[in-house]
């Protein structure tokens, strides 16, 4: 999700850039037009090995990854975060969230980098951009160079959805955790949105298995990371365990002192644990795990 919680040649590309300066490295931030919608991205980084960051709920570009944005080894990678469709900066249009809206954030996704000129790429995807990240693995084999995903889940059990109506009501969350959404969306239409987010998830509870991308894990070929931190109070441990039976060849690693936000809380540990698996790098021998 977002800070606290729960991610071809292509024409008549309407772009506005602008250039800033950051830790001494450029940072290129504009917005393209990529299926019908202008999405806001931002750039950094020199590296032949293009990586896309992809936010959580209702979370963006300037949320959820300026650790990532600003200490990502440059030289190594070109990265790009980027806002989802209705999320961030990539307003009009307001957020909805249709049956498919994962699919579709899949599709903007992968769009966006080609429309940006990267042929091949990896990503690493946060709570629901973790899923959004699985389902763009499973349907570009052949653009995915790997994936690294932390707090994500490919279905919504009867634990899950308690949780999630436990959280509907932003009125009752602190202010500490209320504010960075207000600030961008707005209090009133935060709240909005949030519950409309938690009304769809509430929905996949009611597919079998509470199903949200099942059947697509055993489509993933690229190498896949998977970081699970033990005091995660969004994600159960069950799923990440689930993940890593159902990708062939994936890794587990577990951060013990890990909760959902692992990878702002803990940024240094996390950015190097990602760069050296990006760089191929023997990070750990994974252990076989029984469910």
């Amino acid at each position: 999700m977002a800070l606290f919680l729960r991610g071809s040649r292509l024409f008549n590309i309407r772009k506005t850039a602008t250039a800033m300066q950051s830790s001494c490295s450029s940072l290129t931030s504009g917005r393209q037009n990529v299926n019908g919608v202008d999405l806001y991205y931002e750039k950094t980084g020199t590296g032949k090995h293009a990586v896309l960051l992809l936010p959580g709920a209702l979370g963006s570009t300037k949320t959820d990854f300026q650790p990532q944005l600003k200490s990502l080894n440059k030289e190594l990678f070109t990265i790009v975060g980027w806002d989802p469709r209705g999320y961030g900066r990539s307003r009009p249009p307001n957020r909805d969230f249709p049956p498919d809206f994962f699919e579709r954030d899949a599709k903007d996704a992968v769009d966006l980098m080609k429309t940006l000129g990267f042929d091949k790429f990896s990503l690493l995807g946060w709570s629901d951009g973790g899923i959004t990240a699985l389902i763009a693995a499973a349907m570009n084999p052949t653009l995915i160079n790997k994936m690294v995903i932390w707090g994500a889940n490919a279905f919504v059990s009867k634990q899950d959805l308690d949780m999630y109506n436990a959280i509907r009501d932003v009125s009752k969350w602190s202010t500490r955790m209320r504010q960075p959404m207000e600030e961008m969306y707005g209090a009133e239409a935060f709240a909005k949105t949030w519950v409309a987010w938690v009304d769809r998830f509430a929905q996949f509870a009611e597919r079998p298995q509470g199903n949200i991308c099942i059947e697509l894990l055993p489509l993933i070929s690229c190498p896949t990371l998977i970081i699970h931190g033990e005091k995660d109070p969004m994600v159960p441990s069950f799923h990440p365990y689930f993940l890593l039976k159902h990708i062939q060849g994936s890794r587990l690693h577990l951060m013990p002192e890990g909760k959902h936000n692992l990878h702002l809380r803990f940024a240094e540990e996390f950015n190097k644990l990602v760069e050296d698996f990006l760089e191929g790098q023997n990070i750990y021998t994974p252990k076989k795990h029984s469910l």
